[in-house]
């Protein structure tokens, strides 16, 4: 369990990480593009929703939370966050506009278009 040092980490990092807002999230995940994207299984072709298309669900709940309700498993899931949007950053294609790079990034709650 993360101590209050950690936490305020996390919460930081996470914040820095998503971009968007609760409401940008929540109007994304309802795309045909946000649910065409994602791990689906070991055959890619699993039936269902995304691993990502999960987690902005996940992202959409702790963002309309008040830091004080955050619990353990809100903190679990923001630190898988921050590390996706780092990892997945540093893949950046050469055409990222429109790409399924960009929309698994937004179903994580960054969008790469936004700038600042």
């Amino acid at each position: 369990m993360p101590d209050t040092l950690d936490r305020d980490q996390i919460h930081a990092d996470f914040k820095q990480a998503v971009n968007m807002t609760a409401g940008e999230l929540d109007k994304w995940l309802a795309t045909p593009e946000s649910k065409e994207v994602g791990w689906k299984g070991e055959d890619g072709q699993g039936a269902g929703e995304s691993i990502g298309h999960k987690s902005g669900k996940h992202i959409v709940d702790i963002l309309h939370k008040k830091k004080a309700d955050l619990d353990e498993a809100d903190y679990e899931h923001m630190r898988k966050v921050v590390g996706y949007v780092h990892r997945h950053m540093a893949q950046k294609p050469a055409h990222p506009e429109d790409s399924r790079w960009a929309y698994s990034l937004k179903n994580w709650g960054h969008d790469p278009a936004k700038k600042g």
